[in-house]
């Protein structure tokens, strides 16, 4: 399986955005990717004025990405967007996954909601304005067991050894727009962490740089392996990178050591 890991630059301009994104995804189909990652909000990075309306999944935004899945020929997890949510005072954060032809494989509404308040630093409420999905999402693209997150998700192993153990898990992808702040010294240690404890590979798409209001994301979007090698990392600026995942070191590594058949709790 050859997974591609974009990583952009998303800010206020809904269009630009958009343009952006697909300009990743053709060239990661002419690097022969079966699967591609986009980052969390994709579409919008910018002042809470100007979020786009709330859509429905087959909006705008999902009708998007899925013709480009289907002029592409290539499964794509576009990221996250605004979907309408339960009331008009929050939406729910979400991810969709097209596959080849287009349709839609998967919805995941992000569970963990970035509620932290750092006096002097940091204060952000996502759940003011967004509302938590319940339900873990696991699929199969083409064979391979794919658990789906969102960011902040990161932090929370639980949810990751749900996605290995009851749905059977062998790549877990992560589209974030992680603050810099914690980045620099979270990002690589908590995608190795979920890679080594659950024995699956990692594709995390980050935003990256500058996004008003005064918000810098960190990037360095990433590939790690079962073993929590990095495979492939990006540097800053938008571009991305393209990994063949070996599925057969998987099954050595997790016959080799069976951490996870030697769970007790």
């Amino acid at each position: 399986m050859r997974v591609a890991v974009c990583q952009l630059n998303s800010r206020a301009d809904r269009a630009a955005n958009l343009a952006a994104a697909e300009r990743l995804l053709v060239r990661a189909a002419e690097a022969g990717a079966d699967l591609a990652l986009l980052p969390e909000y994709v579409d919008y990075l910018g002042p809470a004025s100007g979020v786009p309306a709330p859509e429905p999944v087959d909006g705008e935004f999902g009708s998007f990405f899925a013709e480009l899945a289907r002029r592409l020929g290539m499964w794509v997890i576009a990221g996250s967007f605004h979907e309408r949510g339960p009331d008009e005072r929050r939406t729910y954060n979400t991810s969709l996954v097209f596959d080849r032809s287009g349709a839609l494989a998967a919805t995941y509404r992000k569970i963990h909601l970035y509620d932290v308040e750092i006096p002097g630093r940091v204060s952000y409420l996502e759940s003011a304005a967004v509302a938590p999905g319940a339900e873990p999402v696991v699929l199969s693209v083409e064979g391979l067991r794919v658990g789906l997150s969102i960011c902040y998700d990161l932090r929370f192993p639980e949810l990751y050894r749900r996605l290995a153990t009851e749905g059977g898990a062998e790549l877990l992808v992560v589209p974030a727009a992680f603050m810099l702040h914690t980045g620099r010294d979270h990002w690589e240690v908590l995608l190795r962490a979920r890679a080594i404890e659950n024995q699956c590979f990692v594709a995390a798409a980050g935003q990256t740089g500058d996004h008003d209001p005064g918000r810098t994301c960190f990037g360095r979007s990433m590939v790690v392996d079962p073993w929590g090698t990095v495979l492939n990392q990006l540097p800053d600026g938008s571009g991305l990178t393209v990994t063949d995942l070996d599925l057969e070191r998987l099954r050595t590594i997790r016959a080799e050591l069976p951490s996870l058949a030697n769970r007790r709790l």
